[in-house]
Order: C-alpha cells, then structure tokens, then sequence
C-alpha cells in the first residue's frame, strides 16, 4: 500500500516536470527576445570577412570589346592619332609605336578618368560656396486628430562665414587632382618604357637568331667536312658524331633564342594591338642623344616625386581641415511652408503661409576627442608623405647612378668583346688550315666555330644592354615625354604641356 506522503509526491511530480519545461521554454523565449532586440541596435554582419566566394566574385560580366586588338583604341570624343588606320605597317619606329600604344592603353584610360573624377569633387568642394536649397511635404502626427495635414516647405541656406573650412576642401581636391594628374604621367612613362624595351628586345633576339642560324651553317659545313674525311679514312669515325652532337646543340638553341624572340613580339602584340612579326623594327639614334645621360636630372619633372609631393599638399590641408572642424559655421537661412487641409505648426493658422529668415551658428564643441584624433592622424600622414617624398628621391638616385655604371661598363667590355671576335676569327682560320694537315682535331675546330658566334652574340647583347639601360633611364628621370614627343599630343582626350 502507497502512503500519503508517497502519493503526494508522485502526484507532485508531473508538476515539477512541467514547472521545468515551462522555465526552460520561458529562458529560451527570453533569449531569442533578447537577440532579437539587440539587432535592431547592434545587427550582425551580412558578410564575413574571413572567406572568399568565388562565385561572388565571378558573377560581374566582362566586356572585352573595349580592349580588342584593331583598330586602335581611343576615347568617344577623340579620333586616334594613330594614322595606319586599320592597316599593319611595314615598318615602324619607337616612336610612332609609342603613338600607338599611349593611344588604346586601358591604364592610361583609367588615369586619365580618375581626374575627371578629382575636378568633379573640386566642383563638388565649391558647391558649399553656394546656396543650398531643400524642400518636401510632410504630416501632422499620425496619432493626433490632424493626420490629414500636409505642409509644403521650402528651405534654403547659404554660408555666410566658416573660417576656411569649405576652402581647405576646395584645396585638398586640388591636392588630389595634382596626384591624379601625375599618376597619368606614372601611366604614360611605363607604357612608353614598356613598348620601348619590347622593341629593344625583339631587334635583339632577331639578331641573336640570325646569328644561331649562322652558327648551324657553320658546324655543318665542318659537320660535311668530318664525314667526307671520316668515310675517307683520314680522320677517326669519332668526329662525325662529335660534329653532329655540337649541329644539335645548335640547334636547340637556335629554338631557344627564337622563343625568346615570340615571346617579346607577343608583349608587342598586346601593347600595339596588331601583329608584329612582320614589322621591321628601327631604334633611332635619338634614343642616345635624348636620353641625356650625363645631365643632371631634374627631380621636379620626375612623376613619381610629383605623386609623392602632392600627396605631401594633400595631408597637409587634411591637418588643416581638421583644426577647423572645431570653429563654427555662420549662416543665413530662409524657409517658407504652406499648410494644406490643416493649419500651419509655425503660426498655427488654418491652411497658414509661414516665411522666416534668420542667421544661425553651428559648431561642434565636442566629439570624445574626434577633432584631436583626426589632427594627429593627419600629421602623422603629412610625415609619411614627406618621408615617401625622400624616398622616391633616394630610389632615382639610386637608379640613376646604377644605370649610368652599367652603361660605362658596358662600353668598356664593348671594345674588348669586338677584339675577341677578331681573333676568334682568326683562330678559325689558323684551325681550319692545321686540321687539313692532322695537326688539329675536329674538337679544336668545332670550339673555334662556337668561340666566333659566342663573340658575336655577347656583342649583340651587350648593345642592346646598352639600349635597354638607355630606355630605363629616360623613364626613371621623366623624361619619356620630351624623348618620345608625347608633349602638346592629345592623348584619348588629354594633353600634357610641358
């Protein structure tokens, strides 16, 4: 038999369960209140910044048609200077490909948008000079008797005094614009230095294969040689092979300099948007002349020191802007409302017209430190800036003095090189005569062949070096635009004065 106080219990126990259930579904239903408010203060990130998604960043449509290859690309409102039209010329310069190129260039493009970009902010900047005017309808309260009401109101504002503030916005547009304007000049010396060095290394692989195909001719007329004097019995059987095995390195390297040859007609290809194997390629003597090595360059007229003063310019006005956030602003204002099937709230008059003008003063006298916080971090970016300027200096020194000690050397190793080839030259013909007579081996020639084209490969690629050093440095020291005569050009639309 149960007892009383057993029977109490169960009958307790059901309750207990359920005062359970109902205290954790009442913790749960408080939780997910509590989130919930929180969110309408405090939402949660719609994206995460530890992952990538590649079909996110997959999914905006490309346009190539903007890029293709003919005819040369330039701007809606210009026509290209390029005068070939949609014909392959023969024969091109550096020059005139240059033309080309700065022409259909995309990064020239984006540059030169990225100003319009800046003056329009400098427009944006001035529109605070001016009044500015507002206006709307509004309602009375929704749950007042009134809700019907509607009043149409027209407000306008101009600045009358703000100690310099909207100016220094003016100024630090124009600080911008300056940068932006220098960075197409950025755009304008890489492109030309890019089309200039592919020129320079596609003559110097043309001349390379030229002479790999000359260095064949010669280890197979000794080749021919060996296996007449092999079949003959006067020589070993030994130096047919050997002169087969230096005809296929010569070969192999005849595909080697041809690869490098493609390779650079390709870049050309890309840069000019035509087909360049064919093109005869000339490098005028004004390339050395214009280059001015030995002057003194002049680091005003250096685009990457422009980009980097500017930007000196820019955080300085951005201190400045800062210091005069805290001063107020002084202005005029005017407004005018017109109350329709209700009265007017500013003079409580039934369908009541309303107009006031009166001067107001605004500032901010405190942001928890905000005003302190953006004058530091402007002139810990005024600092940055000046430091980049010393650094951009420092880098064209550094490559200024690099570029004119390779050409030196080269120079230098140029007449030791041409006095190589002539008794390469000479040896060959020394070799030749004592292998007729047995005193010389197959081996001795066959080197003698390949110390003659080896001569005359490193003389080819010592000049072209020199060129290369050459083109480097006009771009290093700014001075693409007066060697490539890109000054007083219109260029998609924009024209740089000198």
């Amino acid at each position: 038999m149960i007892s009383k106080r057993g029977s109490f219990a169960i009958l307790l126990l059901p309750l207990s369960i359920c005062m359970a259930h109902a205290d954790s579904a009442s913790k749960g239903y408080f939780n997910s209140f509590k989130d919930g408010v929180s969110q309408l203060f405090v939402p949660k990130p719609t994206h995460s910044a530890d992952k990538i998604d590649i079909s996110e960043l997959s999914k905006f449509p490309l346009d190539t048609s903007k890029v293709s290859e003919l005819p040369v690309v330039g701007r809606a409102d210009t026509a290209p200077l390029s005068s070939y039209g949609n014909a392959i010329p023969k024969q091109l310069g550096i020059i005139d490909a240059v033309h080309i190129a700065v022409q259909r260039r995309p990064e020239i493009t984006q540059s030169i948008a990225s100003v319009s970009e800046q003056v329009s902010n400098i427009d944006l900047a001035r529109s605070q000079y001016y009044p500015q005017l507002s206006g709307g309808v509004s309602t009375a309260d929704l749950t007042s008797g009134e809700r019907g009401r509607q009043v149409v109101s027209l407000d306008a504002t101009q600045m009358l005094y703000d100690f310099g503030k909207v100016k220094s916005s003016v100024n630090i547009a124009e600080a911008r614009m300056l940068q932006q304007q220098a960075e197409v000049l950025v755009s304008l010396d890489r492109v030309s230095y890019d089309v200039a060095s592919a020129i320079i290394n596609v003559k110097r692989y043309q001349e390379i294969t030229r002479i790999a195909h000359q260095q064949i001719k010669g280890i197979g007329r000794i080749a021919e040689i060996a296996n007449l004097r092999a079949k003959a019995g006067i020589s070993s059987q030994a130096d047919p092979i050997q002169a087969q095995s230096n005809l296929e390195a010569a070969q192999s390297n005849l595909v080697v300099q041809e690869t490098q040859l493609k390779q650079y007609e390709q870049r050309l290809r890309t840069l000019l948007g035509f087909n360049v194997s064919n093109v005869a390629w000339s490098i005028p003597d004004a390339l050395v002349t214009r280059a001015e090595l030995y002057a003194e360059p002049d680091f005003t007229k250096v685009p990457n020191l422009m980009m980097a003063l500017s930007a000196v310019e820019v955080a300085k006005y951005q201190k400045k802007q800062a210091k005069l956030s805290a001063y107020p602003t002084i202005n005029v204002r005017g407004s005018l409302s017109q109350a329709i099937n209700g009265k007017n709230p500013n003079n409580n008059e039934d369908d009541g017209f309303y107009n006031s003008i009166m001067l107001e003063a605004s500032s901010n006298f405190y942001q928890g430190g905000a005003i302190a916080a953006q004058t530091r971090a402007a002139s810990y970016a005024e600092e940055a800036a000046r430091a980049q300027v010393n650094t951009s200096y420092l880098d064209v020194l550094d490559q200024v003095r690099l570029i004119r000690e390779q050409v030196e050397n080269k120079k230098r190793q140029m007449s030791i090189l041409v006095q190589r080839r002539e008794t390469t030259v000479r040896t060959k013909e020394l070799y030749q005569e004592q292998y007729k007579l047995g005193t010389r081996t197959v081996v001795d020639l066959l080197n003698a062949e390949q110390a003659i084209h080896s001569a005359a490969q490193e003389i080819v690629s010592n000049q072209y070096d020199i060129y290369s050093a050459l083109a480097q440095y006009i771009q290093v020291t700014g001075r693409s635009r007066d060697t490539y005569e890109l000054n007083n050009m219109t260029i998609q639309g924009f024209e740089v004065q000198p």
